[in-house]
Protein backbone atom coordinates (compact mmCIF):
# COMPACT_ATOMS: atom_id res chain seq x y z
CA UNK A 1 0.00 0.00 0.00
CA UNK A 2 1.27 3.70 -1.23
CA UNK A 3 2.41 5.58 2.33
CA UNK A 4 -0.18 8.22 3.71
CA UNK A 5 1.18 11.46 4.02
CA UNK A 6 2.11 12.00 7.61
CA UNK A 7 4.42 8.85 7.00
CA UNK A 8 6.86 10.48 5.11
CA UNK A 9 6.98 13.47 7.94
CA UNK A 10 7.48 11.81 10.20
CA UNK A 11 10.40 9.90 8.80
CA UNK A 12 11.59 13.04 7.71
CA UNK A 13 11.34 14.50 11.49
CA UNK A 14 13.30 11.52 12.86
CA UNK A 15 15.76 11.22 10.26
CA UNK A 16 16.88 15.13 11.04
CA UNK A 17 16.89 14.40 14.80
CA UNK A 18 19.67 11.33 14.75
CA UNK A 19 21.32 13.30 12.07
CA UNK A 20 22.42 15.91 15.30
CA UNK A 21 21.52 14.47 18.34
CA UNK A 22 22.71 11.09 20.55
CA UNK A 23 20.01 8.29 19.44
CA UNK A 24 18.33 8.39 23.24
CA UNK A 25 18.04 12.36 22.89
CA UNK A 26 16.58 11.84 18.86
CA UNK A 27 14.76 8.92 19.74
CA UNK A 28 12.59 10.86 23.02
CA UNK A 29 12.43 13.87 20.84
CA UNK A 30 10.71 12.72 17.99
CA UNK A 31 7.67 11.50 20.47
CA UNK A 32 7.50 15.14 22.12
CA UNK A 33 10.35 14.91 24.63
CA UNK A 34 10.43 13.86 28.28
CA UNK A 35 10.68 9.69 27.03
CA UNK A 36 10.14 8.46 30.78
CA UNK A 37 7.84 11.25 32.23
CA UNK A 38 5.14 10.63 29.81
CA UNK A 39 5.51 7.04 29.53
CA UNK A 40 5.00 6.37 33.06
CA UNK A 41 1.98 8.70 32.63
CA UNK A 42 0.71 6.64 29.80
CA UNK A 43 0.87 3.69 31.84
CA UNK A 44 -0.91 4.92 34.26
CA UNK A 45 -3.76 6.28 32.13
CA UNK A 46 -4.15 2.39 31.37
CA UNK A 47 -4.18 0.96 34.65
CA UNK A 48 -6.28 3.39 35.82
CA UNK A 49 -8.74 1.89 33.31
CA UNK A 50 -8.66 -1.63 34.00
CA UNK A 51 -4.89 -2.68 33.06
CA UNK A 52 -4.16 -6.28 34.93
CA UNK A 53 -1.53 -9.02 34.91
CA UNK A 54 -1.59 -11.49 31.85
CA UNK A 55 -3.95 -9.08 29.56
CA UNK A 56 -2.76 -7.70 26.06
CA UNK A 57 -2.11 -4.22 25.26
CA UNK A 58 -2.12 -3.20 21.21
CA UNK A 59 -0.74 0.50 21.29
CA UNK A 60 -1.09 2.19 18.49
CA UNK A 61 1.50 4.36 17.03
CA UNK A 62 3.61 3.36 19.85
CA UNK A 63 6.71 5.58 18.94
CA UNK A 64 9.87 4.76 20.06
CA UNK A 65 8.68 2.50 23.08
CA UNK A 66 7.64 5.34 25.42
CA UNK A 67 4.75 2.65 26.82
CA UNK A 68 6.34 0.04 26.41
CA UNK A 69 8.96 0.80 28.55
CA UNK A 70 7.12 1.94 31.03
CA UNK A 71 4.99 -1.38 31.02
CA UNK A 72 8.09 -3.95 30.75
CA UNK A 73 8.90 -2.50 34.19
CA UNK A 74 6.02 -3.06 36.13
CA UNK A 75 3.75 -5.09 34.38
CA UNK A 76 3.41 -8.80 32.88
CA UNK A 77 1.38 -8.64 29.51
CA UNK A 78 1.29 -9.50 26.44
CA UNK A 79 2.29 -6.14 23.82
CA UNK A 80 2.47 -5.29 20.16
CA UNK A 81 3.09 -2.36 19.51
CA UNK A 82 1.87 -0.63 15.68
CA UNK A 83 4.05 2.33 14.02
CA UNK A 84 4.74 4.26 10.47
CA UNK A 85 7.97 4.45 11.07
CA UNK A 86 10.54 1.47 11.10
CA UNK A 87 13.79 3.71 12.93
CA UNK A 88 11.16 4.19 16.04
CA UNK A 89 9.96 0.71 16.10
CA UNK A 90 13.78 -0.55 16.38
CA UNK A 91 14.85 1.75 19.26
CA UNK A 92 11.09 0.38 20.83
CA UNK A 93 11.95 -2.77 20.31
CA UNK A 94 15.72 -2.57 21.83
CA UNK A 95 13.71 -1.04 25.21
CA UNK A 96 11.70 -4.10 25.43
CA UNK A 97 11.42 -7.55 26.67
CA UNK A 98 11.65 -10.35 24.20
CA UNK A 99 8.30 -11.15 23.84
CA UNK A 100 6.94 -7.77 23.08
CA UNK A 101 6.11 -7.68 19.34
CA UNK A 102 6.45 -4.72 17.49
CA UNK A 103 4.58 -4.30 13.74
CA UNK A 104 5.63 -1.64 10.67
CA UNK A 105 1.93 -0.61 9.01
CA UNK A 106 1.56 2.03 6.58
CA UNK A 107 -2.41 0.55 5.69
CA UNK A 108 -5.43 2.91 6.92
CA UNK A 109 -6.12 -0.94 9.04
CA UNK A 110 -4.50 -2.61 11.86
CA UNK A 111 -3.50 -6.13 10.76
CA UNK A 112 -4.88 -7.68 13.98
CA UNK A 113 -7.55 -10.32 14.45
CA UNK A 114 -10.88 -9.32 15.52
CA UNK A 115 -10.86 -9.16 19.85
CA UNK A 116 -7.26 -9.31 19.95
CA UNK A 117 -6.59 -7.00 23.28
CA UNK A 118 -7.82 -6.20 26.38
CA UNK A 119 -6.74 -2.87 25.60
CA UNK A 120 -6.50 -0.99 22.94
CA UNK A 121 -4.40 2.64 22.89
CA UNK A 122 -3.43 5.21 20.75
CA UNK A 123 -1.94 8.74 22.56
CA UNK A 124 -0.63 11.62 20.53
CA UNK A 125 -1.96 9.74 17.30
CA UNK A 126 -5.57 11.15 16.58
CA UNK A 127 -3.77 14.44 17.16
CA UNK A 128 -1.84 14.60 13.79
CA UNK A 129 -4.41 13.25 11.42
CA UNK A 130 -7.38 14.20 9.34
CA UNK A 131 -10.76 13.32 10.87
CA UNK A 132 -11.51 10.40 8.40
CA UNK A 133 -8.58 8.63 9.07
CA UNK A 134 -8.91 9.07 12.84
CA UNK A 135 -12.40 7.58 12.19
CA UNK A 136 -11.32 4.72 10.17
CA UNK A 137 -8.58 3.69 13.11
CA UNK A 138 -10.96 4.09 15.78
CA UNK A 139 -13.20 1.65 13.40
CA UNK A 140 -10.70 -0.96 13.95
CA UNK A 141 -9.19 -0.03 17.17
CA UNK A 142 -12.84 -1.02 18.29
CA UNK A 143 -12.70 -4.32 16.31
CA UNK A 144 -9.32 -5.26 17.60
CA UNK A 145 -10.87 -4.62 21.51
CA UNK A 146 -12.34 -7.69 22.91
CA UNK A 147 -15.79 -7.16 24.72
CA UNK A 148 -15.75 -5.12 27.38
CA UNK A 149 -12.06 -3.81 26.73
CA UNK A 150 -11.08 -0.33 26.64
CA UNK A 151 -10.12 1.77 24.01
CA UNK A 152 -8.20 4.65 25.14
CA UNK A 153 -6.56 7.85 23.35
CA UNK A 154 -5.46 10.98 23.64
CA UNK A 155 -6.98 14.58 21.76
CA UNK A 156 -6.59 18.37 21.46
CA UNK A 157 -9.75 19.98 21.96
CA UNK A 158 -10.31 23.95 21.16
CA UNK A 159 -12.74 23.85 24.24
CA UNK A 160 -9.59 23.25 26.70
CA UNK A 161 -7.72 26.30 27.17
CA UNK A 162 -4.31 24.56 27.74
CA UNK A 163 -4.96 23.62 23.80
CA UNK A 164 -5.24 27.22 22.17
CA UNK A 165 -1.28 28.00 22.57
CA UNK A 166 -0.78 24.62 20.13
CA UNK A 167 -3.05 26.27 17.59
CA UNK A 168 -1.82 29.33 17.77
CA UNK A 169 1.99 28.11 17.08
CA UNK A 170 0.80 26.02 14.29
CA UNK A 171 -0.93 28.64 12.92
CA UNK A 172 2.33 30.63 13.07
CA UNK A 173 4.45 27.60 11.72
CA UNK A 174 1.77 27.59 8.94
CA UNK A 175 2.03 31.32 7.91
CA UNK A 176 5.83 30.26 7.85
CA UNK A 177 5.36 27.84 5.51
CA UNK A 178 7.29 25.49 8.21
CA UNK A 179 5.00 23.28 9.74
CA UNK A 180 6.41 20.15 10.75
CA UNK A 181 2.87 18.17 10.82
CA UNK A 182 -0.83 18.27 10.89
CA UNK A 183 -1.94 19.25 14.60
CA UNK A 184 -5.68 18.33 14.81
CA UNK A 185 -8.17 19.20 17.15
CA UNK A 186 -11.56 17.21 18.20
CA UNK A 187 -14.45 18.13 20.35
CA UNK A 188 -15.81 16.16 22.26
CA UNK A 189 -19.25 15.75 20.94
CA UNK A 190 -17.63 14.85 17.96
CA UNK A 191 -15.81 11.62 19.79
CA UNK A 192 -19.11 10.67 21.37
CA UNK A 193 -20.79 10.95 17.89
CA UNK A 194 -18.18 8.52 16.74
CA UNK A 195 -18.08 6.32 19.46
CA UNK A 196 -22.28 5.68 19.55
CA UNK A 197 -21.78 4.49 15.40
CA UNK A 198 -19.09 2.45 16.15
CA UNK A 199 -21.46 0.92 19.27
CA UNK A 200 -19.66 1.87 22.08
CA UNK A 201 -22.09 4.50 23.76
CA UNK A 202 -20.26 4.53 26.61
CA UNK A 203 -17.44 7.23 26.48
CA UNK A 204 -15.45 9.09 29.35
CA UNK A 205 -13.13 12.10 29.03
CA UNK A 206 -10.37 13.02 31.01
CA UNK A 207 -9.44 16.87 30.97
CA UNK A 208 -5.44 17.58 29.90
CA UNK A 209 -4.78 19.05 32.63
CA UNK A 210 -6.32 16.57 35.32
CA UNK A 211 -2.82 15.98 37.82
CA UNK A 212 -4.02 12.32 38.66
CA UNK A 213 -1.70 10.36 36.64
CA UNK A 214 0.64 10.55 39.71
CA UNK A 215 0.19 14.04 40.55
CA UNK A 216 0.96 14.86 36.53
CA UNK A 217 -1.12 15.51 33.75
CA UNK A 218 -0.81 14.32 30.24
CA UNK A 219 -0.88 17.84 28.45
CA UNK A 220 -3.54 15.93 26.02
CA UNK A 221 -7.01 15.38 26.71
CA UNK A 222 -8.02 11.81 26.95
CA UNK A 223 -10.94 9.59 25.90
CA UNK A 224 -11.90 6.30 27.11
CA UNK A 225 -14.38 4.00 25.18
CA UNK A 226 -15.44 0.63 26.93
CA UNK A 227 -16.83 -2.03 23.78
CA UNK A 228 -19.74 -3.56 25.40
CA UNK A 229 -19.55 -6.98 26.80
CA UNK A 230 -20.71 -9.90 23.90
Amino acid sequence: MEKEYFVDDYEKLVAALKSVDPIDVAMSKAVGGAYEIFGHIECQVLEQHGLANGMSVLDFGCGSGRLSTALSQKWGVEYLGVDVVDDLLRFAASKAPPHYRFLLNHGLSIPVPDAFADICCAFSVFTHLRHEDSFLYLMDLVRAAKPGGRIIFSFLEFADPNHWTIFTDTVAARRQSVLPHLNVFIERNAISRWAAHLGCPQVAFVDSHDPRWGGHALGQSVAVLTKPAA
